[in-house]
Formats: C-alpha cells, sequence, structure tokens
C-alpha cells in the first residue's frame, strides 16, 4: 500500500485547519447575533445573576454578558445577606441563577434568557420551565 505523500498530508491538515476555523468564526457569529438580539430586548434592571465566588461558569456567563455589553445587575451569595436570602428562597442547587423578568433559570444560557425577554415582550409572561 501506498504511502500519502507530504503534498498530500499538508493539504488534508490545511483543509481541516480551515474547517476548524470556519466553525469557530461561526460559532462567534452565532453569539454576536444572539447578544444583538438579547441586548435589543433587554433593558436595565431586567437580568439579574445571583454567583458566587467560585463559580467558573458564573465568570463565563459575566464575562459573555459584559462582551455582548448586556445590561445586568450581579450579586454574590457569599459577600451579599439579600442575595443569599433569594438564592435560598429559590432553592436553587448551584449557580449561577439568573434571574429575567422576575423568572429564574439554573445555569446561563443565553438562547433561554432571549426566550425569556422575548415571551415578557409579547405579554404573554409565559416563559420555558427552569431546568
Amino acid at each position: 500500500m501506498a504511502r500519502p505523500s507530504t503534498r498530500a498530508l499538508l493539504g488534508l491538515m490545511a483543509l481541516v485547519a480551515a474547517a476548524g476555523a470556519g466553525a469557530g468564526w461561526w460559532r462567534d457569529h452565532l453569539a454576536q447575533q444572539l447578544g444583538l438580539e438579547i441586548g435589543r430586548q433587554a433593558r436595565p434592571g431586567d437580568i439579574r445573576m445571583l454567583s458566587s465566588q467560585t463559580c467558573i461558569f458564573c465568570a463565563q456567563a459575566r464575562r459573555w454578558l459584559t462582551v455582548q455589553h448586556i445590561p445586568f445587575d450581579e450579586c454574590v451569595i457569599e459577600q451579599d445577606a439579600a442575595c443569599a436570602g433569594q438564592y435560598r428562597a429559590l432553592g436553587s442547587p448551584g449557580t449561577p441563577v439568573l434571574v429575567v423578568r422576575g423568572q429564574a433559570q439554573l445555569g446561563f444560557s443565553p438562547q433561554q434568557v432571549r426566550d425569556r425577554l422575548s415571551a415578557s415582550v409579547d405579554g404573554l409572561g409565559i416563559t420555558a420551565a427552569t431546568r
């Protein structure tokens, strides 16, 4: 059986690299589009994130919301007694908890935030069940 030529291997590696770069670009493009959509709907006070100091998912959510210029408030349950009380009242098993126009969601999902904002905008007040 003949071995592939160096040129063929380099071509294959270039193709794989291009596909990876294209997929990354597409993922970033979709995140930006979603961020713009949420940014058009969200007003100050609409999104509140209950976070904890050691939560890496909270840091990721905070970074995404900040990069996308989405207005949100954040409280840290270890530093704010009222925040800790709200967290306990929700009975959440972890952080982050995003409260979007009064509806709590465990974890951060930009799509779920968009859906909750859209449902509120439609005046239905109906949102998907929390996970």
